[in-house]
């Protein structure tokens, strides 16, 4: 019989339980030395049943004076390799959650006839001349595809000059990164928030690198495809990954690069336990593996802004007066009735005068984009007698409408149970009379339908995104995240509504409005080809002085500073409770031996649940990571049914 030179397996068992949180020893049989390799999934028999697992080491000696066999080798394809193993564990630690929980992320499910399939050689690589496209325009810009050239790794911050226009053309400034990285003989994984943005990215990418090297990774692939494009990463027959948030953990041979495009949308959050962002999981394993970094964005999201002032992060990015020289056009309009009653025809669109001159003028050199925040058609409605919210009599839920209210009899229908309301009475003054105080896009289309008419009236919402314009004259309406690009960029683009993004009750409204208003203006031409954007809302908002002067990263560092006086993230380390209110007061005196930490509650969120903040500094940030696991993983233990989520460094702040 042949010696087993490591006869020790430590293997990750799926088990979901805090408690059981690390590795166990299992004895490799002989005629399993081959195949249970580091890194590949077996079966083992744990308390009286077969559950699958992880080889994460093989060693030659355990602790343990009796090992159960390891029950089955499952695969010899090692789809956990090493570095991506530490990945997992290093994720789980810092957003206190399980090995098991960021391991179903990070490797997808086995598709047998997918991994046995013959394996086709990688063809021969063909280095491509580095063109620094978008990236060029910044003076910073040339010297990071030198570094990456060169087999450095630097980590920057590029603020992309919002124009439809080369300067800020992102997928090419991306592309250009990911040749200059395979001309080091390293790998890139690129990370986008949908399957839209990686159907652009890749596309150029391809065209630069070459379609076999490119691989593409998102969550709409079947299970084999999806599988497939796992493999050709982690084998070396791709050198280039692109895909949506679960793509951050793809394994590929040699890693020199990771790109985050727009990381402040929210796609990039994962939805489950431990809800991950994927900015951040790119972050740590550039940590782990001394991998570069780029994330590049219209906007600049405080976390990213903290990394710069850091100095962990370089900005790659233009002069405020020279953003503006090369961007459209922008100023704000005031949504006053003053300004409506000047103009019968603009008091049908629901548009301030100087919005019409503008998407009059607009409409004479190309399309027109208008920005709604809301789909739908009347999205929000209150009595007109008192102004109180619109409420479901069954449930309280917002009321809505798919049609006007002028009608005899309403159509009125909760977002919340459904239910179709008839006889609606005011709950505090009895009226009857209902106005609309929030219109969605279905209404705004129809609206400028009637006041341009003859123009062609698109919409384009979550429902029904449409992927691209042409450069004829036309009103395209659309929800933030579905504008089209419009073939030569929009002549004019009007930002409705600019109330209802920042009344939103998150922490990160301002900053979130600012990225989506970025987004918009970045479809349409530069000032100096006639580009023209106008915003309707208050002036006085921070965030709308912001977008005038085209200044993201300014507005990022005074609200981080205005953050981390107040106590909030990314200014420290953040976590968010919700449950029963006596293991939500447990859980705060678990978190009260961190020095210097303060918890909030537990406070009534509804009639069943409860909310409990805490919040410590970022130096004991790890000390409040390793609380939450001890506090879950004696909960486990006692097998304790009370109802509790935790989130640490949640995405969302309401």
């Amino acid at each position: 019989m042949t010696e087993i030179s490591l006869p020790v397996a430590r293997v990750y068992v799926d088990l979901g339980l805090p408690h059981l949180d690390r590795p166990f020893d299992y004895a490799v049989p002989p005629e399993m030395d081959q195949t249970a390799v580091v890194g590949s999934r077996v079966r083992v028999r744990f308390a009286g049943r077969i559950v699958s697992g992880f080889v994460v080491e093989r060693v030659a000696v355990s602790q343990q004076e009796s090992l159960a066999p390891l029950a089955r080798s499952v695969s010899a394809e090692p789809v956990l390799p090493p570095v991506s193993a530490a990945l997992v564990r290093a994720v789980a630690d810092h957003y206190g959650g399980t090995f098991s929980d960021v391991v179903r992320l990070a490797v997808p499910p086995r598709h047998a006839s997918t991994e046995t399939a013959p394996v086709h050689p990688a063809p021969e690589w063909t280095p491509a001349p580095v063109e620094p496209g978008a990236l060029g325009w910044y003076p910073q810009g040339e010297a990071f595809l030198a570094r990456l050239r060169a087999g450095g790794s630097p980590r920057a911050a590029w603020t992309v000059v919002p124009a439809a226009a080369p300067v800020g053309d992102w997928a090419g400034g991306i592309t250009a990164a990911a040749v200059a990285t395979l001309a080091s003989g390293r790998s890139a994984v690129v990370v986008v928030p949908d399957t839209r943005d990686v159907t652009r990215v890749a596309s150029v990418v391809e065209a630069g690198v070459g379609k076999a090297w490119v691989v593409r990774q998102t969550a709409e692939l079947g299970a084999s495809a999806r599988y497939r494009a796992f493999l050709r990463g982690l084998r070396g027959q791709a050198r280039v990954v692109v895909g949506t948030r679960s793509a951050v953990f793809a394994p590929v041979v040699d890693l020199g690069l990771l790109c985050v495009w727009d990381d402040g949308d929210d796609l990039h959050a994962e939805q489950r336990a431990p809800y991950p962002h994927a900015r951040d999981v790119a972050a740590i394993r550039s940590n782990l593996t001394g991998a570069a970094l780029l994330i590049a964005a219209y906007g600049r999201t405080c976390e990213v802004q903290s990394w710069v002032e850091r100095g962990w992060l370089a900005p790659i990015d233009l002069a405020p007066d020279r953003v503006r020289r090369l961007a459209p056009a922008v100023r704000a309009s005031r949504d006053d009735d003053a300004a409506l009653d000047r103009d019968p025809a603009a008091r049908v669109a629901r548009l301030p005068r100087e919005a019409f001159t503008v998407a009059r003028a607009g409409l004479a050199q190309g399309p027109v984009l208008v920005q709604v925040p809301r789909a739908g058609y009347l999205a929000a409605i209150s009595c007109a007698g008192c102004g109180s919210r619109a409420r479901c009599p069954a449930c309280g839920g917002p009321l809505r409408s798919d049609r006007g209210l002028d009608r005899p009899v309403p159509q009125l229908g909760c977002r919340w149970c459904g239910r179709v309301v008839t006889g609606w009475r005011c709950g505090e003054c009895e009226g009857t009379r209902l106005r609309s105080t929030q219109v969605g896009a279905e209404r705004t289309a129809e609206e400028l339908g009637r006041a341009f008419p003859g123009v062609v009236v698109r919409r384009s919402a979550q429902d029904r995104v449409l992927d691209q314009v042409d450069a004829e004259p036309a009103l395209v309406v659309a929800t933030p995240g579905a504008e089209p690009p419009a073939e030569g960029g929009y002549a004019a683009a009007l930002l409705l509504d600019a109330n209802t993004l920042l009344g939103r009750p998150d922490l990160r409204a301002g900053e979130e409005a600012v990225r989506r208003w970025l987004r918009a203006v970045a479809l349409v031409r530069p000032g100096a080809d006639g580009g023209t954007v106008l915003l309707v809302g208050p002036h006085q908002s921070r965030a709308v002085q912001a977008l005038l002067r085209l200044d993201p990263a300014g507005f990022a560092s005074r609200e981080l500073a205005e953050r981390a006086e107040a106590g909030f993230p990314p200014a420290v380390r953040f976590l968010v409770a919700e449950g029963e209110w006596n293991i939500l007061t447990e859980l705060a005196q678990a978190l009260a031996v961190i020095p210097e930490s303060a918890a909030l509650g537990p406070a009534a969120a509804t009639d069943q649940t409860s909310r409990l903040f805490a919040r410590a500094p970022l130096s004991a940030g790890a000390q409040l990571s390793r609380a939450v696991q001890s506090f879950q993983a004696g909960r486990s233990a006692r097998k304790d049914q009370r109802r509790l989520r935790v989130q640490v460094d949640p995405a969302a702040v309401e």
